[in-house]
């Protein structure tokens, strides 16, 4: 019985060892995955977080001092130019108008008595009753008097539009924001926070960032911004809950300045919201569609990134992969490139293990289905020595 043991135990280890020349064989060789590049039609996308406001958010605020005695619109509620949102306090203001019409009528009195005095005089000086000292301070007399109607008119002027402010309107047409302030309240035109806010939705700002290589991508293919800005793809708008907006949007302007601190810049884009669904301070995402009928398209697992720069193992005729930079669409999926020079159609590129490459190294090229088919076995082998070993260590006990 022993013996027929130590007869079993002999056969297992031979097994073993054979299966672990064969693994090395199988695992340890120059056998790489490439793939033939070819063109294909693609439609990629990239979203980039946003944030929406009114193409016109006006911000109230009063530009006289007093207590609120009317509020005349509700939160969220639409209102035309010149309607009338806030009443403030005008007992004074109507003072200082009826004072000012005083003013006026006195001027206008005595404006109307020097003429009076003037045009007598000229009848006086006429038959030469008068000399022309007389008549001339008689003209001088009216036209004082004309310049002090003037200055108690401007003054009138000057109330009646203070007393205007009391009642303070829309400068456009929008929905009304929060109202912090109820009747009562006293408000100037420091006064923090402003007394609402009028958004006119009927186009919808959206504001996103870009990175600064993204931009100067785009200069660089359109020649200028502004030309980059004119040839932008139609935009989407993904909405909080994941929906897309119904309508389409276009970018309608960029910043001039990189913010240092991010390294970005800002991109504002607009879209019509005709039914009023988009709201002045949501949130939402700018979804960028790319499509492109003839494409070259590699997965992003397959190249390797230094310094900005993205690299690619390229195999020549002679087997031998040249470690080859490629230029790639700054916008992407997060997953392929859209390769814009570098690569051509027909050329073959290494699509696994990578890593294991360097420059001018001679490789012996396999289809991605022979590289997968290795790897299964390889891993069925290991499967089999664990097995054996742990019959092994069970025998030997």
């Amino acid at each position: 019985m022993k013996k027929n043991r130590i007869l079993l135990f002999a056969t297992v280890v031979a097994m073993l060892v054979s299966c672990g020349k064969r693994g090395d064989k199988n695992l340890v060789d120059n056998e790489f995955p490439v793939e033939t590049v070819k063109s294909r039609s693609t439609s990629m996308q990239t979203s980039y977080p946003a944030a929406l406001k009114g193409i016109q958010d006006v911000e109230i605020r009063p530009k006289v001092a007093g207590f609120i005695t009317r509020v005349c619109v509700k939160e969220g509620q639409t209102v035309s130019a010149g309607q009338l949102l806030f009443v403030i306090d005008n007992a004074t203001y109507q003072a200082t108008v009826r004072q000012a019409q005083a003013a006026v009528n006195t001027a206008s009195a005595h404006c109307n008595t020097a003429k009076m005095a003037y045009e007598n005089s000229m009848k006086l000086r006429e038959n030469k009753v008068i000399g022309d000292f007389e008549l001339n301070s008689a003209k001088n007399n009216y036209e004082s008097a004309k310049a002090q109607l003037a200055q108690a008119q401007a003054a009138l002027s000057s109330a009646k539009e203070m007393l205007g402010f009391c009642y303070v309107k829309s400068p456009a047409t929008g929905v009304v924001g929060t109202l912090p302030y109820k009747e009562g309240a006293m408000v100037s035109a420091s006064s923090t926070p402003a007394l609402t806010t009028v958004s006119n939705t009927s186009t919808i700002e959206a504001y996103f960032s870009m990175t600064e290589k993204d931009i100067l991508e785009m200069t660089k293919t359109a020649g200028s911004m502004q030309a980059a800005i004119e040839q932008y793809p139609d935009l989407k708008l993904q909405l909080s809950d994941g929906t897309i907006y119904s309508e389409t949007g276009r970018l309608a302007k960029a910043s001039g300045v990189i913010d240092a601190a991010t390294g970005s810049v800002q991109m504002i884009a607009r879209f019509p919201n005709p039914q009023r669904l988009l709201k002045s301070g949501a949130s939402g995402s700018i979804v960028v569609p790319h499509s492109n009928d003839n494409a070259i398209v590699i997965p992003q697992s397959v190249t390797t990134e230094v310094q900005d720069k993205i690299f690619v193992y390229v195999l020549g005729k002679d087997n031998k992969v040249r470690y080859t930079d490629i230029r790639v669409d700054p916008q992407n999926d997060g997953k392929n490139y859209v390769v814009l020079s570098g690569l051509k159609v027909g050329d073959r590129y290494v699509t696994n293990g990578i890593a294991k490459l360097t420059d001018g190294m001679e490789i012996r090229p396999i289809t991605p289905a022979q590289y997968q088919k290795k790897i299964d076995e390889a891993a069925k082998l290991g499967e089999k020595q664990g097995s054996a070993k742990g019959f092994i260590d069970a025998m030997s006990k």
